[in-house]
């Protein structure tokens, strides 16, 4: 005989909170980490962040553990110079892995530290889900062997990539290029320059240093010269300068300070600052690809320590280090690295860019092609669902969609 129950009230039934560690080292990172924990909260608020980010990523709801401006560091001489910072988040993140671990580790590029890291969440049991691949097509393809050892599934942007990790039997889904959602611009370039404070006549040459501060003191002295030079030939132009994530306006003063122009400086709305320029003297770096999905004419350059140099033309496989001549599997924008990246050739670049209509007009329609090369739209959500599927998670809050595979 079944008991007769009376009216109770029933307690609220609480979602239990899943943990996941995520790591982005650099500013990139930074911006496709806090699009992803966005996506990831819209389809399951229940899950919980945490883990090394940037101002981006703390404002998606992440708990911080360590800053991404203190690990945005490239080459050989710089990681030295970081060593300490390095390792000591590294053990703090280690030491989380192995005595209370997250259901799931999330890693967005950075291979150096985030492989590593990723044999410690093998070690530990955790799940690893790899988003933005370490660039084994470019340079140190053995790396693919500690992929497969320790992730759990690959999200990849590129669609090249693929078959690399198919063929290593590690699973992996395309999920597209997250820039494709993230740059978007509907103002005009005349409305773009008024709103920071531009003339709209004047032609805007944008300044972009980098993100890293290591980037700031080898690479900025000779944009600042180029523009000096720039500025002889053309009295009218006018400069702007976006301030990275990973900066502040202190780590760029002591140059500007000494410069004989004066950018307009920004931290603002960087796409629409894209617009504003008629050309662009950029670093090396995702900024390039957010600039050729804009569609404004550019000159890309590098230059790091003289030891890192050499190591890395020993041992990279590509003709070319900017992205967007990467996807167009052609020199569409110019490359200046090392010895070459002088203000000279910089500001000869740049003068060119500014008074050959044609030349300028066939930068502009070869970076319109680039964007058709990388897939739809809608990387984050997909990786978000992906998120979902290693943590065992349904995830009730939007329309149910099919993972990709």
């Amino acid at each position: 005989m079944m008991p007769i129950c009376g009216d109770t009230e029933t307690p609220p039934y609480t979602v239990p909170k899943c943990r996941v560690m995520i790591v982005a080292g650099e500013a990139s990172g930074d911006i496709y980490g806090a699009d992803l924990v966005q996506k990831a909260l819209q389809l399951d608020p229940a899950l919980d962040f945490f883990g090394i980010g940037g101002v981006r990523m703390r404002e998606s709801g992440v708990a911080t553990l360590v800053d991404s401006s203190d690990m945005a560091v490239m080459g050989l001489v710089e990681v030295i110079k970081h060593f300490n910072v390095i390792s000591s988040a590294f053990c703090k993140l280690k030491n989380i892995l192995l005595k209370d671990p997250p259901e799931l580790l999330i890693l967005i590029d950075y291979p150096g530290f985030n492989l590593r890291l990723a044999k410690v969440a093998k070690k530990a049991g955790v799940k690893v889900l790899y988003y933005i691949s370490p660039k084994v097509w470019a340079w140190k393809a053995g790396r693919i062997k500690a992929i497969a050892a320790s992730v759990n599934r690959m999200a990849v942007i590129f669609p090249f990539e693929v078959p690399i990790y198919e063929k290593a039997g590690v699973p992996v889904s395309f999920v597209g290029h997250p820039m494709l959602d993230l740059v978007d611009v509907s103002m005009t370039r005349e409305d773009a320059a008024a709103s920071f404070g531009l003339d709209p006549a004047r032609k805007t040459v944008g300044l972009f240093p980098g993100s890293r501060r290591s980037e700031i003191e080898r690479i900025l002295p000779s944009i600042l010269a180029a523009a000096e030079l720039l500025q002889k030939s053309f009295p009218d132009l006018q400069f702007v300068l976006p301030l990275a994530s990973t900066l502040t306006k202190g780590d760029l003063l002591p140059y500007l300070n000494r410069a004989g122009v004066k950018p307009v400086i920004t931290d603002q709305k960087i796409h629409d600052l894209i617009r504003a320029c008629d050309a662009i003297i950029s670093v090396s770096g995702t900024v390039t690809l957010e600039i050729a999905l804009i569609g404004t004419p550019m000159v890309i350059i590098y230059r790091m320590a003289e030891l890192t140099y050499q190591i890395a033309k020993r041992l990279v496989k590509l003709t070319h280090i900017g992205l967007c001549n990467i996807v167009a599997g052609e020199t569409v924008v110019r490359e200046l690295i090392q010895d070459q990246a002088s203000p000279e050739l910089i500001a000869e670049e740049i003068g060119k860019q500014l008074t050959d209509q044609n030349y300028h007009a066939n930068m502009v329609n070869k970076l319109g092609e680039v964007r058709s090369k990388l897939g739809g739209g809608g990387a984050a959500l997909q990786v978000a669902r992906l998120v979902l599927k290693l943590c065992d998670r349904r995830g009730d809050t939007v329309a149910p969609a099919e993972a990709p595979q």
